[in-house]
């Protein structure tokens, strides 16, 4: 009887500690942004830190729910990114497939909501298409604003167009989103892929709340000076969200810069900004993380990643929580 009554208790402890585990959003809800630092619904500093998944278009096998799984539990990611392949000249990016598109970004989208992470709603372009941004950041915004999940970035990297230009752009979709979701996070480009943000810092947007501006990096590239106009951005009061970064040079391949890449990964978590790696893929090419033989759905072994599939999982198991 006595046996009975312990092990009956043991039970019981062990499912209370169960039901007691938050996932990361249900611990830190609605996000907010206080000065230049994202905070979590108690007003502490918090980082995201994860991994964008490639072009859908062309990479549309492993958006689904299981790599969003694999990627919280192995991997240890807090934020996922969905890319959706805009204008581009292909078969299965948005403007030429509408419905396969939402279907391939929803399924990431409604997993990192099961899985209670965060999950950043990509419009992957480098041009201006005003009305057609309007009318998809309309939808999802109607349709995921009440979840505190969602943050939106509304215009992947700008290239030919100049901040005036990419502001009136971002003031109309803003407008379109906050007509549905009053707070979720969105993230604003800025010229030259998302190099630019000191243009962005002597002229921000004003009249909105919970506004961030995307920074963009590759480290063998970009280095100590991007660095400096990010310090430049925050002492104007600009608050960052580095929402695409990669080891290697622009172009996604080459050999990878790892004292770099460290540089950045120092710069960042001193001013705590949260960071998301490129990319979920297995182009070939040194930023696409996994081979060709990796599965559709997660379950990756050491096989299946690349030298940067390595380094940033390794990263987030060490500075995620």
């Amino acid at each position: 009887m006595m046996k009975t009554k312990i092990l009956i208790s043991t039970m019981i402890i062990v499912l209370s500690l169960t039901s007691c585990e938050k996932g990361f959003v249900e611990t830190n809800g609605q996000l907010q942004v206080k000065g230049v630092q994202l905070v979590n619904r108690t007003g502490d500093p918090i980082v995201l830190r994860g991994l964008s998944y490639g072009w859908h278009n062309w990479w549309p096998r492993f958006y689904n729910e299981g790599t969003v799984k694999w990627l919280k539990e192995d991997w240890k990611v807090t934020v996922v990114r969905t890319a959706l392949g805009v204008g581009v000249n292909s078969e299965n990016a948005y403007f030429q497939n509408p419905d396969f598109s939402l279907e391939k970004i929803e399924a990431v989208i409604n997993g990192a909501i099961n899985e209670d992470i965060y999950v950043i709603i990509d419009w992957h372009s480098h041009q201006i298409f005003r009305e057609e941004a309007v009318d998809f950041f309309s939808k999802m915004a109607k349709k995921y604003g009440h979840h505190p999940h969602i943050i939106y970035e509304i215009f992947n990297e700008p290239v030919h167009n100049s901040w005036e230009e990419v502001k009136a752009y971002s003031m109309e979709i803003i407008q379109a989103i906050r007509q549905f979701d009053p707070d979720n996070i969105i993230l604003v480009g800025s010229p030259h892929w998302d190099q630019d943000v000191h243009l962005a810092a002597d002229d921000p947007l004003t009249g909105f709340d919970n506004i961030m501006y995307s920074l963009h990096f590759y480290a063998r590239t970009h280095k100590q000076w991007l660095r400096e106009r990010g310090d430049y951005a925050l002492a104007k009061g600009l608050p960052l969200f580095v929402s695409e970064c990669a080891s290697m040079e622009a172009s996604g391949d080459g050999p990878l810069d790892f004292a770099e890449f460290d540089a950045w990964i120092d710069w960042m978590e001193k001013h705590k900004i949260s960071w998301v790696t490129w990319s979920l893929a297995d182009k070939d090419e040194s930023c696409s993380v996994l081979y060709p033989s990796s599965a559709s759905d997660g379950n990756w072994n050491e096989e299946d990643l690349k030298e940067s599939g390595k380094l940033n999982r390794e990263k987030f198991r060490v500075y995620n929580p």
